[in-house]
């Protein structure tokens, strides 16, 4: 039987188990690049156990980051800071992967502790959408992409993939999910384009599926590609999961590995009703309508909750964000509590027992 230690393998990457690292934006990268804070961010999760460890939403342009102090992978300096990282992480039996990513209309925000909103002061950056539609009351009018600011920032995501193997990253997944620049062209409460971009759902998925397949193009074919998505708005006439399993289709189609099943983010307006685990019925639907690989995320804090997803087949892997804020050594404790035997750190063995 398929349990949560059960390892997996992705075209050339094995994972050690099905417990993965998600992406959590760390605020604390200079000018893009990252930082000693990351490396031991990142590195413990690894030691802790993971089975992969993504690095936070990496911004595939400057405009393209939510905050100042997001990371970026847009030049050669961030695949210099990022190449010990990776190595780190690799070193710790983990599979070091990057989540690309362009913040869109949400761009230009302050950092969570600084306060919520945008940036007013000259820190600020004009920010680009599908439409002139700002995200909330308060925020800016995105500056609306032309056909060529579209094309551009696809080659940026394929630039920024080719740098991701130059550093060492082993599995690249496109964020496409929560309310950020490719989820905000899904999203008809985003999108009210009416150009080739636009309108109709098949002119809607354009984008993605565009960068999906130059990207899919771009790495080497034994490397994994994911796909976040927001697999529902939350909101009337929105985008939806029926649309999302669509789209997963035609992402299969292209070659895409596995589908990180994620929600929300598009309109401030959404009603969420949160609960453990209560995006999992996305990646379990997904799953076995479409017949590809999923991830499941989203309150999902307990050994015997994440291992039930597994062994069920509502998904085939679970991402852990905040759980392991909280316990970067989760998936040890966790093989514990399931009477699992993994291997520990060398340096930490004397505790294991």
């Amino acid at each position: 039987m398929t349990n949560l230690f059960t390892p997996l393998k992705l075209r050339a990457v094995e994972l050690r188990n099905r417990i993965l690292c998600s992406p959590m934006c760390q605020y604390s990268s200079v000018e893009g690049a990252p930082t000693n804070w990351h490396l031991v961010h990142l590195g413990s999760r690894a030691a802790g156990g993971a089975s992969l460890v993504m690095v936070e939403a990496s911004a595939v342009e400057p405009r393209g980051r939510i905050s100042p102090e997001d990371s970026g992978i847009w030049n050669n300096t961030h695949v210099e800071a990022f190449a010990p990282i990776v190595k780190f992480i690799e070193s710790q039996g983990a599979v070091p992967g990057i989540q690309l990513a362009h913040a869109g209309r949400k761009a230009s925000t302050l950092k969570p502790w600084e306060g919520q909103g945008p940036l007013t002061d000259k820190r600020k950056w004009t920010v680009v959408g599908p439409s002139p539609i700002p995200f909330s009351s308060g925020y800016p009018v995105p500056e609306q992409l032309s056909v060529e600011g579209i094309a551009a920032i696809r080659t940026a995501f394929v630039e920024a993939a080719k740098r991701s193997v130059r550093a060492g990253f082993k599995t690249i997944e496109i964020h496409s999910a929560h309310g950020y620049l490719l989820h905000s062209f899904l999203s008809p409460l985003s999108n009210q384009r009416t150009d080739e971009y636009g309108g109709s759902f098949e002119n809607r998925i354009r984008f993605l599926l565009e960068t999906t397949e130059s990207v899919r193009g771009a790495i080497p074919d034994d490397m994994p590609l994911l796909v976040r998505i927001s697999c529902t708005d939350w909101a009337d006439n929105g985008w939806d999961i029926d649309q999302s399993v669509e789209l997963c289709k035609k992402l299969k189609s292209l070659d895409v590995d596995l589908i990180d099943c994620s929600s929300g983010g598009a309109v401030p307006y959404q009603k969420i009703p949160v609960t453990p685990g209560y995006q999992v019925p996305f990646a379990e639907r997904i799953r076995k309508a479409v017949g590809i690989a999923t991830g499941a995320v989203g309150l999902i804090t307990e050994a015997h909750q994440a291992n039930e997803i597994i062994e069920s087949g509502k998904a085939d892997v679970v991402l852990m964000a905040r759980q392991l804020l909280r316990d970067p050594y989760f998936p040890l404790h966790a093989a514990k509590e399931l009477n699992m035997d993994i291997k520990w750190p060398p340096q930490y063995e004397r505790v294991a027992k």
